[in-house]
Formats: C-alpha cells, structure tokens, sequence
C-alpha cells in the first residue's frame, strides 16, 4: 500500500509554496499526500497581496475528517495563520500515532510577517511539544529562542533551547547563511549537519515547504530522521538547482527533479 502523507497548511495559488508545492513533493517522492488547508493567499513570484484565515472550526472539521478515514504515516504544518488555529490543530496532534514536522513558518519570502506575537507563543507553547521534528529557518529559530542566529554556533545553541520547549528533534536550516548551506538536526543522539553547496539564485520561492514536505516524506516511508533529512537535503539541492525559472520574481524550485 501507497505510503500516506498530510500536509496543514496555506494555499499558494502561484504553485511554488504551501500546501501545492507538499503535494507536489509527496507525489515526486512516491507518497499519497491529504491536505488541510489553514489559509488562502493571492500572492505570485513579485509577492503576497492578501491573506484570508479559515475559520478554526473548519481547519479542525478538515482534519477530523481525513484522519477518521485515511490515517497518514506523517504530518507536516506550514502557515497556520492564527492563534485559534493553532490551537485547534495542538489539540488533535497531541493524540497523533504518527510523527509531526512543524515548519514555523513566520513570514513569507517577501517580508511579510504571517504569524503575531500570540500566535508565535501559542505555537511554542501548544503545538512544538507534539512535533516530532521543528524546521525554523535563521529567522524563526531567532525568534523560538530568543537570541541571534548567524553562525554554526549559534545554530546548536539556539537548536538545544528550541528542544527544550518540548520538540523531540530540531533542524535549523541554514539557507541564509553567507557561506555552504548547512542545516543543524538537534535531537536524541546529539548534534549533526547536513551540508550542500550555496546555489545563487532568486528562484528559492516555496525551499522551507518543499524540504519540510520532503522530510515528511520520507518519514512516512519509514526512513529514520537523518536519513528523511539526507534525503530531503539532496532533493531540495537539486531542485534549487534546476529551477524552471518561471515568473517575475523569486520563482518556485523544481519539484519534478530525480533523485
């Protein structure tokens, strides 16, 4: 039987991000893939325009239904929008069987800010503590840690205060750093990196979800965590990489890549 993934997260009608871009990887990486959608943006390459937040009843309603029917293997969140929504999906992940990434995202990749204050202290306090695997970016492991993050040092020591808000593993990504692109996984076993050389390019719409979705993936399959984030890390390389290099501005990345 197929392996199954699900995805909770916001739509991105240009294709390169949120639960289209997870869909996309789920497929390429051979896993069925169920969706609950928390929010819809109009936005494309140049940006986003607007954000309208579904109702926390429906999210929950979405995701009482899949799981009734069709229980995944594995679960990632992307955008959650609010408070309440978070909420509504905490509650129900404290009962998951499976693994739960959380992919925090905070802000889209044109600067604007998807998460309030609120919102970041419930995800920290409700929703981290049922995550069998957390993904900040620089930014966000920033902001879950309360301190700054712009070395490989700072990297473990943010992903060690992270862990103790309850994650049972951490991987901060290094994307934004000036040198190689190298990820720190924090969990049972102690500290270990994954590196992959600095591709230049703007077309980096959609990295956070993809490699999240990615992980996801093969978590599913029944991958141990480094070897889902191994993986994962070559898959989003190479779509990086060989990005279709569509649109106007900061364009989506490759799901159709081989690995």
């Amino acid at each position: 039987m197929i392996p199954v993934a699900l995805t909770i997260a916001g739509s991105d009608p240009s294709g390169g991000a949120g639960i289209q871009a997870d869909i996309k990887t789920f497929h390429q990486l051979g896993v069925y893939a169920m969706t609950v959608v928390t929010l819809v943006t109009v936005q494309n390459t140049r940006g986003i325009k607007a954000v309208e937040l579904l109702s926390a009843e429906l999210v929950g309603a979405q995701l009482d239904a899949v799981l009734e029917d069709i229980l995944p293997l594995a679960a990632k969140t992307g955008a959650l929008g609010d408070e309440t929504i978070i909420s509504a999906v905490a509650r129900r992940a404290a009962g998951f069987s499976f693994p739960l990434v959380v992919d925090p995202i905070m802000m889209s990749k044109h600067g604007l800010p998807l998460l309030t204050e609120r919102a970041r202290a419930a995800l920290a306090k409700e929703l981290l503590p049922c995550a069998a695997l957390v993904t900040p970016n620089l930014l966000e492991a920033g902001v879950l840690a309360g301190m700054s993050v712009s070395n490989l040092d700072a990297m473990e020591e943010a992903a060690c205060r992270i862990a103790a808000l309850g994650a049972a593993a951490v991987l901060i990504k290094g994307g934004h750093l000036t040198s190689d692109a190298t990820d720190v996984l924090y969990w049972k076993d102690g500290i270990r990196r994954f590196s992959s050389r600095r591709v230049e390019t703007v077309h980096t719409h959609g990295t956070g979800c993809t490699y999240s979705a990615a992980i996801t993936a093969g978590l599913a399959q029944g991958l141990a965590l480094p070897q889902a984030i191994e993986r994962a890390k070559k898959f989003i390389t190479l779509a990086i990489q060989s990005h279709p290099g569509l649109g106007h501005g900061s364009g989506p990345v490759n799901h159709h890549v081989v690995i």
